[in-house]
């Protein structure tokens, strides 16, 4: 049980080089959905594991074994390993829920003043306009969905290549992008491992939006254009956007504007192979986390006295 619970807590380490390759390999939106479904599971599985071992941890002290009315002594390995991992598991999860906790508030301090500047101003259609100097432009989730642009944003582009913005912070909306982000950013606070995985989950989402764009312009060179000059001015300013507000300036724009000065990638085995190992690995930490407390609960049921080897 406890070997189990061991691999939900060590496969996350491998997504930074799963994320890259997958980058590599997949396109965009299959990227995205691919690497944030793996992602989500395997921090949910990882959580799930830490709080195993602590519950395996508690029941090794006499007033909580007392307390789960346990008869026989709890089967789960030696104390010289169980006791310091119960020990490691309540500090990562005091850490998780700590800076969840206060990404939350922080975002959605963010969002109501986002918002609320959106709702002060005269919008036309979906695009808002905010009179500021300071270049920006971002998709704003809510009931509507708005794009939110400021003045220097607007002086900083020809009208062409604000036609190819508008067309990459609407194609953030369409796609719901802000989900995607959220679960990234939050997943990454429970295990260290998945920090990799958010910031390739934030490319993804700027290459799906990228390419989406592009092909409503019409115009791959265009909107490449497009791209670096609006990242370039966001760059030189900074942002109270909330971070789940996709914005042109996110990710390595010079890798964003090679991609789309090239041909679109076509769909390749390579490609497949990629997403399979990122359902397999996703899978197995399920699989193997749901197992170990599977087998927890049986060794609770055995030191109670209710079932016999």
């Amino acid at each position: 049980m406890i070997l189990l619970l061991l691999i939900p807590v060590a496969l996350p380490f491998a997504m930074p080089v799963l994320a890259r390759r997958a980058l590599d390999r997949l396109a965009p939106t299959a990227a995205l959905w691919v690497l944030t479904c793996s992602t989500v599971v395997l921090a949910g599985s990882s959580l799930v594991a830490l709080g195993a071992f602590v519950l395996t941890g508690l029941l090794e002290v006499p007033l909580f074994a007392a307390l789960g009315e346990l008869v026989h002594p709890l089967r789960t390995g030696s104390n010289v390993f169980v006791v310091p991992a119960a020990a490691f598991s309540v500090g990562a999860l005091a850490v998780c829920l700590w800076t969840l906790v206060r990404t939350v508030v922080r975002q959605s301090r963010a969002f109501r003043a986002a918002t609320s500047a959106a709702d002060d101003r005269h919008t036309a259609g979906d695009l808002c306009v905010i009179d500021s100097p300071r270049p920006d432009a971002y998709a704003l989730p809510g009931r509507p969905h708005r794009i939110v642009v400021t003045t220097g944003m607007l002086r900083s582009l020809s009208p062409d290549e604000r036609e190819a913005l508008f067309a990459h912070e609407r194609a953030h909306n369409a796609g719901g992008h802000h989900y995607f982000l959220a679960a990234a950013e939050l997943a990454a606070h429970c295990h260290p491992g998945l920090r990799a995985a958010g910031d390739a989950i934030r490319l993804a989402v700027e290459r799906a939006a990228d390419e989406a764009a592009a092909a409503a312009v019409g115009d791959r060179r265009l909107t490449a254009r497009a791209i670096g000059r609006a990242a370039l001015a966001v760059r030189a300013a900074d942002s109270d956007r909330p971070s789940f507000a996709p914005a042109v300036g996110t990710g390595p724009v010079p890798q964003r504007v090679a991609a789309l000065l090239s041909a679109p990638r076509l769909p390749h085995r390579a490609a497949r192979w990629m997403a399979a190992l990122l359902v397999a690995c996703a899978t197995l930490s399920l699989c193997a986390s749901a197992t170990g407390v599977i087998g927890f609960h049986h060794q609770v049921e055995v030191a109670q006295g209710e079932e016999r080897d």
